[in-house]
């Protein structure tokens, strides 16, 4: 079943960001876009290289109106280790959710019961609190944040222009799509 226009249910867990911990709730995330990224654990492998590479697009993520929330199922005490004894995690500025109660991941459906972790899961979530874009990969590859940021941009865009869309490899400034009949079979 597709989550595609699921509302993100009522949530409120610990954070830590800008050296300190706070709380993030639903309320936190209505009026503006912003990015789930689910990585199963603290101190792994693939997943700092996937954070680090988030964070090196944060300043466009940003300036797009969009908000980034790493999130795994460890503690906010965890999240601050991590970023104390890591150069790659030390780097990054956007909040990290911890979600040691599952509520996030279930909701989002990317919990992993057997192992206590969760998915690779990407969210796109507009500023309606829905999902409107996201990807589950293998926890053995990783994301790029690159796409990540290009798909948020045609979400953007859609949004606003309800009455086109984006082709592939689309990127902003770009030709879009009206659908109407002239185009069947054309493309």
């Amino acid at each position: 079943m597709s989550l595609i226009n699921k509302e993100v249910s009522d949530f409120k867990v610990q954070a830590f960001h800008n050296n300190g911990f706070k709380e993030v709730s639903k309320a936190d995330i209505l009026g503006k876009w912003s990015v789930f990224f689910f990585y199963p654990a603290d101190f792994t492998f693939v997943c700092p290289t996937e954070l680090e590479d988030l964070q090196n697009m944060y300043d466009g993520f940003s300036k797009a109106g969009c908000e980034v929330f790493g999130v795994s199922c460890d503690t906010h005490f965890v999240h601050k280790a991590w970023h104390d004894n890591s150069e790659r995690i030390g780097k990054i500025t956007y909040p990290l959710l911890a979600d040691p109660t599952h509520v996030l991941s279930r909701d989002f459906e990317v919990y992993i019961e057997q192992a206590g972790m969760s998915e690779r899961g990407t969210f796109i979530v507009n500023p309606e609190g829905k999902i409107v874009a996201y990807e589950v990969t293998a926890g053995n590859v990783g994301r790029n944040a690159e796409e990540l940021f290009r798909k948020l941009q045609a979400c953007q865009f859609v949004h606003e222009h309800g009455d086109e869309v984006c082709p592939a490899k689309w990127t902003p400034g770009a030709k879009t799509l009206k659908p109407s009949l002239d185009l069947v079979g054309k493309l």
